[in-house]
């Protein structure tokens, strides 16, 4: 067969491909279109328990809280990993970022539930989550990876809070919280393990009252 007159179209990707993809996967996760890479941990066995109005919009507020951490954690993690040069902690990164996935994924659910629905804010909360990401990775990987860890630490005091004050009935937001719990753990130890330092003072100040600013917030809004 004779060859072709002209060479088969080729294109490469470039940085624009990479920022379309972002786009995308914000979009899905922000309309509520997002997958989970793993089932709901709220046992399907497990049937929703009678909760009363007070209760019910407690914990609807709980899940909303919730569901906006982890597009924020998502969002942040993927800023992080988008000027990452360094492949483990990349990698990293970007495994913790699908893991929030599912969590949000879960929260939502969770939400439709109890006849709720998440913050109207989320496109706020991720914008400035990702752009911060973006910030944080400047620092170097072990500020990058301590920014993490600092972060799941915080996640984690806030998940437990949250174990607290759920209506001692509702068993299937309690299920999803654990886990989530759980997943926060290892994320902060793996970020320890890969190099992450522990981050200045104020800055771990200002990561706490901006994450009260945001749950006040999101628990109404």
């Amino acid at each position: 067969m004779p060859a072709a007159p002209f060479p088969l179209f080729s294109r490469r990707s470039g940085p624009l491909d990479a920022l379309l993809a972002e786009a995308d996967r914000a979009l899905r996760v922000l309309s509520g279109n997002a997958t989970a890479g793993r089932p709901n941990p709220a046992s399907a066995e497990e049937l929703p328990t009678a909760l009363s109005d007070k209760e019910k919009r407690h914990a609807a507020g709980l899940m909303r809280v919730n569901h906006v951490g982890e597009v924020c954690a998502q969002a942040l993690y993927r800023g992080q990993a988008s000027v990452c040069r360094e492949p483990a902690a990349r990698a990293l990164l970007l495994e913790a970022a699908a893991e929030e996935v599912d969590h949000l994924v879960w929260c939502n659910q969770r939400l439709s539930e109890l006849g709720s629905r998440p913050s109207l804010l989320n496109p706020v909360w991720y914008a400035g989550s990702y752009a911060l990401g973006v910030v944080a990775s400047y620092a170097g990987v072990p500020r990058n990876l301590g920014f993490m860890a600092e972060t799941e630490r915080q996640v984690e005091a806030h998940l437990d809070g949250h174990l607290q004050t759920l209506p001692p009935q509702d068993e299937r937001s309690r299920q999803i919280v654990r886990k989530m719990k759980e997943d926060e753990a290892h994320h902060r130890a793996s970020a320890e393990a890969a190099g992450g330092v522990p981050l200045p003072a104020p800055v771990r100040g200002a990561m706490r009252a901006m994450s009260k600013i945001m749950t006040t917030t999101a628990y109404w809004i």
